[in-house]
């Protein structure tokens, strides 16, 4: 348990911090699931949108340090490829 009240605070700021990154790295993986789920389905127009709602998101993501910035480049062009196949 923490001693001083600097450490108390940054238990705090470190809780709300985890609490922010999994509530946008569950968003992210939420638009990728769709982009998946619409080209499954065969629906070009709809998989076209969800992935540039899904390439914004991981480019958010990225911004935020939430993806190191190869990774979310990485996600980003093999969702470029699903969706062109």
């Amino acid at each position: 348990m923490a001693n001083t009240k600097s450490a108390k605070k940054r238990i705090n700021v470190i809780a709300k911090k985890t609490m922010r990154n999994k509530s946008i790295r569950s968003s992210t993986k939420t638009a990728i699931k769709k982009v998946t789920a619409a080209c499954d389905a065969g629906d070009k127009a709809q998989a076209q949108e969800c992935l540039r709602l899904a390439v914004k998101a991981i480019d958010q993501a990225a911004s935020k340090g939430i993806f190191h910035k190869n990774t979310a480049s990485r996600k980003k062009s093999q969702l470029t490829r699903l969706v062109a196949k």
